[in-house]
């Protein structure tokens, strides 16, 4: 009997499953390359913090260091008061996260789930917000906060997230909420729930990788934040530890270089971030993938 007309020969099916293999193999070579490519800034921050000052000015530079210094680290933690700058960021972030989380939920609700004249209209001149720089509104909020006494002080950089949270963070939940079915919200209405138990008991619930995506956002935001803290903090003990880098950087040693210290405390700074990634990162993916299901 003859083959069949669909029947494929057995050479040509190894040599479809030997292109596809080669092919994996090419994309994981590129993406590990790529991986290293961006690893090595990281890489040499974490030698160059475990390495004695003769090291430093070494040539050619040697990428490993002959012995680890570990005591770089509690040196650069006394360099200057770092435990002052890590109470003040870890206040500034956590009320700030906080606040961002819980505005931002209320008003993406409205949005989502209310029915008012204008809503559309209105949901667009907030995602219009997200052209406008930071830079372009700082001098207005400047003054407001001069008038209200706020300066040098934290509540320029937690008050304001407590009050919409964001036009992104908006946008992320109401795209979240929308994926789920109102018949949740008909059937809770009708045993008498209110709109914000719906809220509470029932949508919040289920905007788990959504709410834990605002919030390593916000988080990320105010523990990196430079340019708001320079704006409004002037006292030594009140910076943030984007300023506190900064400061080490000026910062008198004697004469002595310093550069192993400063990549040191840079590591310090760095650690609760890479952390949250890590931790969080199947959250973080799943948010960002199902807040775009339905617009």
């Amino acid at each position: 009997m003859s083959a069949p007309a669909f029947a494929q020969p057995r050479g040509s099916i190894v040599g479809a499953r030997g292109q596809r293999a080669l092919g994996r193999i090419a994309l994981y070579l590129i993406v590990t390359f790529l991986a290293a490519l961006f690893a090595l800034p990281l890489f040499w921050t974490v030698t160059t913090a475990l390495k004695t000052v003769q090291e430093l000015f070494v040539f050619p530079p040697t990428p490993f260091p002959q012995t680890l210094q570990w005591g770089n680290f509690p040196r650069a933690w006394t360099f200057v008061p770092f435990g002052a700058f890590y109470w003040n960021t870890a206040l500034i972030t956590v009320l700030g996260t906080l606040g961002a989380v819980l505005s931002s939920c209320l008003v993406a609700y409205g949005f989502a789930r209310g029915r008012f004249p204008g809503r559309t209209i209105l949901f667009y001149f907030v995602l219009s917000t997200l052209m406008l720089p930071p830079e372009v509104t700082i001098i207005p909020k400047y003054l407001i906060f001069k008038e209200l006494g706020w300066l040098d002080t934290f509540k320029p950089l937690i008050v304001p997230d407590w009050f919409g949270g964001g036009a992104f963070n908006i946008f992320l939940l109401r795209q979240f909420f929308m994926t789920i079915p109102r018949t949740f919200d008909e059937a809770a209405e009708i045993d008498g729930a209110s709109s914000f138990r719906i809220l509470w008991m029932i949508l919040l619930p289920l905007c788990g990788p959504a709410l834990i995506t605002v919030a390593i956002l916000s988080f990320l935001n105010h523990w990196n934040d430079f340019f708001e803290p320079l704006i409004y903090l002037n006292s030594p003990h009140m910076l943030t530890l984007s300023l506190g880098l900064r400061h080490f950087l000026i910062s008198p040693a004697d004469g002595q270089p310093k550069d192993h210290l400063l990549m040191a405390a840079v590591l310090m700074a760095a650690a609760p971030c890479v952390a949250l990634f890590f931790v969080a990162q199947r959250y973080f993916v799943r948010g960002i993938v199902m807040s775009g299901i339905k617009g």
